[in-house]
């Protein structure tokens, strides 16, 4: 098992002490540079303009792509859907980016436990790691690899065997499920939690291959599990294990974050919670009375808040009046840039939300780094899914809490 710096770091420095006085779960919450998602986008855009001129030399060999679109697709679309989409070919693709997410914590399954970068996921439900010799799951000299879980040197695993197969926009992510212990904060430990172990991640592309991460868990309702797997956040309330059935996030800008299980951390916010029920206990989705930027109003409409998500989605034509108004211009993979020189004029992008603006100001829509400035929004079309996504990009604004017990999101103004 090949262990990077990164890696050997935040095993030893992501863990804060499992519970306070006021019987807070803590574990902090590092984030990518903006230099290392700026530096990502810039070299998968130059791979697709050398696509789009084979593509005109060779108009054969691309095909149409349907248009359709899931909230959990592919970590990086196929350059072929990215392509189809910049001429004009389809109106979208299936679009779960999880290469731009920026926040990743340390959690450990099995006994003695075994160390893994995880990303916090509200937009799903399961657990799941690379299993040892799993296909498609990094190199060593990308980030020092994937950690890998090795079943055989834990005591407490249970063979579950259940297959676990997810289908992303650009191929298939396959495993099986297993039953083991798991760790948040060192020692607060999950018995007997049902997850998976991938032994292909081909599906998620290059976006995980290059991604610090090695497995995603999943924040979301039972709803969206796969395989009838209780999250481990559930587990955790039914184990007696926190204190309240709250979690909640406090993201830091261009430093660490932190995610609290059990309650909220009443230093990190002031005033009080405003509170939001959901509309479905499925994915945390809300009614937004409006989003609005400049002279671009949406009426109502609704949205989740998903912490896997980096940027601020919404439907595609939605996005393309907003970019036009403050002059953001579309490259082949869907994604927009500015001129950097534009950020002091930008329009702040409003959530009404219970009748209470939450304000996202204009220069924090966009993603710098040296000269190249990438426009924090991103349109995404979901049949029947939700219209808008407030990302991290709007989660880092506030201090976000998620009420798993009474089905509710609050937002406060942070402290931090």
């Amino acid at each position: 098992m090949k262990y990077s710096l990164f890696a050997v770091l935040s095993a030893l420095s992501s863990f804060t002490t499992a519970q306070e006085d006021d019987g807070l779960i803590r574990m902090k919450v590092m984030k990518r540079s903006n230099h290392e998602m700026v530096a990502q986008h810039l070299e998968r855009e130059n791979k697709a303009l050398l696509m789009a001129l084979d593509a005109k030399n060779n108009p054969a060999d691309i095909t149409l792509v349907a248009s359709s679109a899931s909230l959990r697709g592919a970590a990086q679309p196929s350059f072929e859907e990215q392509l189809a989409v910049a001429q004009g070919r389809s109106e979208s693709v299936t679009i779960k980016d999880y290469s731009n997410a920026q926040y990743y914590g340390v959690l450990e399954v099995g006994s003695p436990p075994q160390s893994f970068t995880v990303i916090f996921d509200t937009g799903s439900s399961n657990l799941w790691v690379p299993q040892i010799n799993c296909k498609n799951c990094g190199y060593w000299f990308m980030n020092g690899g994937k950690h890998k879980f090795d079943h055989s040197k834990s005591t407490t695993y249970v063979v579950d065997g259940t297959d676990f197969h997810i289908q992303y926009g650009s191929g298939d992510v396959k495993g099986s499920f297993s039953v083991d212990d798991v760790t948040l904060a060192q020692d607060i430990v999950i018995k007997g939690q049902k997850f998976a172990e991938v032994s292909d991640a081909g599906g998620l592309g290059m976006g995980y291959t290059l991604g610090k991460f090695d497995g995603i868990m999943g924040l979301g309702f039972e709803g969206l599990s796969l395989g009838n797997a209780e999250t481990v956040f559930k587990n955790a309330m039914d184990q007696g294990m926190v204190k309240e059935g709250k979690f909640a996030f406090a993201l830091g800008d261009n430093k660490e974050g932190e995610l609290t299980f059990g309650g909220v951390d009443k230093s990190k916010f002031k005033g009080e919670i405003t509170w939001v029920k959901l509309e479905e206990p499925k994915y945390w989705q809300i009614t937004l009375d409006n989003v609005s930027a400049g002279s671009y109003s949406s009426g109502k409409t609704n949205g989740i808040v998903d912490s896997g998500t980096s940027l601020i989605t919404g439907p595609s034509l939605e996005i393309q009046k907003i970019a036009a108004s403050v002059g953001a211009q579309a490259n082949l993979l869907g994604q927009y840039t500015i001129d950097c020189s534009k950020l002091s004029s930008l329009p702040n992008l409003d959530f009404t939300i219970n009748g209470k603006a939450w304000s996202v100001p204009g220069k924090d829509l966009v993603i710098q780094s040296g000269g190249t400035c990438l426009f924090a929004m991103m349109g995404m079309d979901i049949p029947t899914g939700p219209k808008w996504i407030l990302g991290d990009v709007f989660m880092r604004k506030f201090y976000t809490v998620f009420d798993y017990e009474n089905a509710q999101v609050g937002f406060a103004e942070p402290t931090y």
